[in-house]
C-alpha cells in the first residue's frame, strides 16, 4: 500500500503537491532532487510523481530524482504569463492545468500561493502524511545516518581532547596559552566535519551556570570544575541525513551535586533504552524516566527533567516521532534519540544523548562514544 496515494484518494483529490525548495524535508524525501530554489512537484495516486522545474535544471534533476521532469515551458508557464502578470496566479494557473483542481497540500504549504489555487481549485490540507512516511527509515537510510554519526562522534572527539589538553588557571581553561573558548571548541569540530562532507549550525558548547538553559548555545572561555555541554547534531552535505548526540564533561572537580545528577543521567538513560522496542508506547518509554528521577528526589516540570526524553532524527534534527507525553507508538525504522537532562538554576546542567533505531529486540544504538564526566 502507498500511504500518500491512499491519502490523496481519500481526500477526494486529483493529486498532492507541493511548492518548496529541497530545503523543505517533504520536498527532499518524496523527489530526492536538492536546490535551493523552489519549485513544483504532484503526485497523482499510483504514480512517482512530476518535478516541475527551470529547464537548467533538468540535466541534474533527471539524473537525481525518480519523478518525471517537465520544464516550466513544457508546463505552459511562459504563455500563461502572457495573459496573467501576477507570478502567483500564473503558477497556480499552471499547477491546475497540470495536476487537476482537487489538490491536497502538506501544512506547510505556502499560504499566497494555496489563495491563488483557491480561486480555481479546491485545497485541502494533508494532516502529516509524508512525515509519518519520512519517520520509518529503512536499511539504506539508517546506513547512511550511521555513517553520520560516526563523523559526529570523530568531532565530539575533538572537542573533548581540546578540554582535555587544558590547563586552569585562576579558573579559567587555557590552551596553547590561551584561553579556551566555547567558539574555539565548535570551530575545531565543524572544522572536522567539513573535511567528511557534514556541516552543523547552532552547535552547544556551553559552561557553568549557562548549562540549566538546555538550548544555550555557550560564548566566552570554558571555566575549570564546571560542567561543559557539547551538542553536537551535523548533516551530512550530500546526503541530507542528520545525526545528534551530547556529552557532558568537566575539566577538574565536579561539585557534589553536579556528580551525582551525572550519576542519576547515566541510569536514566540505560532505563530508557532499555523500554524501545516496535510496539511500545514512546509516551512510557518518557514516563519511566520521569518515574526514575522522580525516585531520586529530581522534578520533572519547571526545572530538573523538563523536556521530552526524545525525538526523532532524519532528514530534519527534529522530526517524528516524539519521545514524550504525546508519544504514540515507537515502530521498527524510528530512529530516534535518548536525551535525558537535568537542570537547575545557579548549579547547572548535565545532558548525555544516543542516536539509534527502534527494532523488534530493542534498541540498535549507534552511539559508541564513552561517556566520562571529569576529563
Amino acid at each position: 500500500m502507498d500511504p500518500l496515494s491512499d491519502a490523496i484518494r481519500k481526500s477526494g483529490a486529483d493529486s498532492f503537491v507541493m511548492y518548496a525548495s529541497s530545503r523543505d524535508a517533504d520536498m527532499r524525501y518524496l523527489t530526492k532532487f536538492t536546490t535551493s530554489d523552489p519549485f513544483v512537484y504532484f503526485r497523482k495516486p499510483g504514480e512517482n510523481g512530476v518535478i516541475i522545474i527551470s529547464q537548467m535544471e533538468t540535466g541534474r534533476a533527471s539524473r537525481e530524482s525518480p519523478a518525471a521532469i517537465m520544464t516550466r515551458a513544457e508546463a505552459g508557464l511562459p504563455d500563461i504569463l502572457k495573459k496573467e502578470k501576477n507570478i502567483l496566479e500564473a503558477t497556480a494557473t499552471m499547477i491546475a492545468r497540470q495536476a487537476g483542481t482537487r489538490l491536497l497540500v502538506p501544512p506547510q504549504f505556502p499560504v499566497g500561493l494555496a489563495q491563488a489555487l483557491g480561486k480555481q481549485c479546491t485545497v485541502s490540507v494533508d494532516k502529516g502524511t509524508v512525515p509519518s512516511l519520512r519517520a520509518k527509515k529503512t536499511q539504506p537510510e539508517i546506513a547512511l545516518m550511521k555513517q553520520v554519526q560516526k563523523v559526529t562522534e570523530g568531532a565530539m572527539g575533538k572537542a573533548v581532547a581540546l578540554i582535555r589538553a587544558s590547563k586552569p588557571k585562576k579558573g579559567i581553561l587555557y590552551h596553547d596559552g590561551k584561553p579556551l573558548t566555547a567558539e574555539h571548541v565548535k570551530y575545531a569540530m565543524h572544522c572536522q566535519l567539513l573535511e567528511h562532507g557534514c556541516n552543523a549550525v547552532d552547535t552547544i558548547v556551553s559552561c557553568g551556570k549557562e548549562t540549566a538553559i538546555p538550548h544555550m548555545t555557550g560564548t566566552g572561555p570554558l571555566k575549570a570544575d564546571e560542567p561543559i555541554v557539547i551538542d553536537l547534531f551535523p548533516v551530512d552535505e550530500k546526503s541530507g541525513y542528520y545525526a545528534d548526540m551530547t556529552r557532558t564533561v568537566v575539566k577538574g572537580e565536579p561539585s557534589r551535586e553536579i556528580s551525582e545528577m551525572y550519576g542519576a543521567l547515566r541510569e536514566a538513560k540505560r532505563i530508557g533504552i532499555s523500554k524501545v522496542k516496535s510496539g511500545v508506547p514512546a509516551t512510557d518509554v518518557h514516563q519511566a524516566v520521569v518515574d526514575f528521577f522522580a525516585e531520586r528526589g529530581y522534578e520533572s516540570n519547571t526545572r530538573g527533567f523538563i523536556h521530552n526524553l526524545g525525538h526523532g532524527v532524519g532528514l530534519q534534527v527534529h522530526e517524528l516521532p516524539t519521545v514524550g507525553p504525546a508519544g504514540k507508538k515507537l515502530v521498527s525504522g524510528n530512529v530516534i534519540t535518548i536525551e535525558p537532562g537535568l537542570y537547575y538554576p545557579g548549579t547547572g546542567g548535565v545532558r548525555l544523548e544516543d542516536i539509534g533505531a527502534v527494532t523488534a529486540k530493542g534498541f540498535d544504538n549507534f552511539t559508541q562514544f564513552p561517556e566520562e564526566l571529569v576529563l
